[in-house]
C-alpha cells in the first residue's frame, strides 16, 4: 500500500487521479483566473533559472496538461527531446490539444512519478510545478526524479507556499481558505472538491528548508531555494 505523507488530506493515487480527471477540461482556464495569470510568470522564471544546456533530453512530471514541458519546448536546442508524464489521463488529452498550437513537438507519457519507466542518468532537467505536493510518497517522487537525472544535471520543484510577510500572509490566507475554493468550486463543479483540496494540500506540503532536506535525503546536492511573487510560490533547485 502506497504511503500518504499527509494524513489529513486523502492524496491517495486513486483520489487524485480521480480528481484531475473531473477538472482537467477546465484547469488550464482555472489556473490562470485564480493566480490572475502569475502562474505564467512562474513556469517563465523557471526556464531561465534552471536552463537547457546542450541536447540531452528534459523531462517534466506531474506535467498535467503540459504547460512547464511547453515552456522548456520553446527554449531548448533543436534535436532536444521534452518528455512530459502524468498519471492522469485526461489532461494528458488536454496537453495533446495544446500541442496543435506549439511549434515543436513535446512526448507526452502516461507514467505515475513515483514508478518512471525512464533508465537511470537519462535527463539533463527533471523538472516538476505545482504538482509533487500531489505524489501520494513525496520522498518516492523525489527519488525517482533524483535516478533518471543525469550526474550534473537539475531537478527543479515548483511548488505553492506560504507568505511570511504581514500583512500580506493574512490577506493570502483568507484568499486561500475562502475565496479561491468557493470560485474555484463553483465554476469548475467536481465530485473531489478540487478547489479545497489545494488550499489543504499546500497547508500540509513541506516547505523551505523542510523540502531541502527531503530532496537532499534523495542524493540532491547544492540545493537552494527561491521565492517567487512575496512567497505564494518557491523554486527548489538541486544538483545531482
Amino acid at each position: 500500500m502506497t504511503r500518504v505523507d499527509a494524513m489529513n488530506v486523502d492524496k491517495s493515487d486513486a483520489r487524485v487521479k480521480r480528481m484531475f480527471g473531473q477538472i482537467a477540461p477546465r484547469y488550464d482556464r482555472m489556473n490562470h483566473l485564480l493566480s490572475m495569470n502569475v502562474d505564467r510568470y512562474w513556469r517563465w522564471k523557471t526556464v531561465r533559472r534552471v536552463a537547457p544546456q546542450g541536447t540531452a533530453p528534459i523531462l517534466d512530471v506531474c506535467t498535467g496538461t503540459g504547460d512547464l514541458a511547453f515552456a522548456y519546448l520553446r527554449r531548448v536546442e533543436p534535436g532536444t527531446e521534452v518528455v512530459a508524464t502524468d498519471f492522469c489521463r485526461e489532461m494528458l488529452h488536454q496537453g495533446s490539444l495544446k500541442q496543435r498550437r506549439q511549434h515543436g513537438q513535446v512526448t507526452f507519457l502516461e507514467a505515475d512519478t513515483q514508478h518512471l519507466p525512464f533508465e537511470d542518468d537519462l535527463f539533463q532537467i527533471v523538472s516538476v510545478a505545482f504538482g509533487l505536493r500531489n505524489v501520494a510518497d513525496t520522498d518516492q517522487g523525489l527519488a525517482e526524479m533524483t535516478r533518471v537525472c543525469k550526474p550534473g544535471g537539475k531537478v527543479a520543484v515548483l511548488e505553492f507556499s506560504q507568505p511570511t510577510w504581514q500583512p500580506f500572509k493574512a490577506l493570502y490566507g483568507c484568499y486561500m481558505k475562502y475565496l479561491l475554493p468557493r470560485v474555484g468550486q463553483l465554476l469548475a463543479r467536481n465530485r473531489e472538491n478540487a478547489y479545497n483540496y489545494l488550499p489543504e494540500s499546500v497547508n500540509e506540503f513541506p516547505s523551505g528548508a523542510a523540502l531541502v532536506q527531503r530532496m537532499e535525503k534523495s542524493g540532491l546536492q547544492q540545493v537552494r531555494y527561491h521565492q517567487l511573487s512575496l512567497g505564494i510560490a518557491t523554486l527548489y533547485v538541486g544538483v545531482k
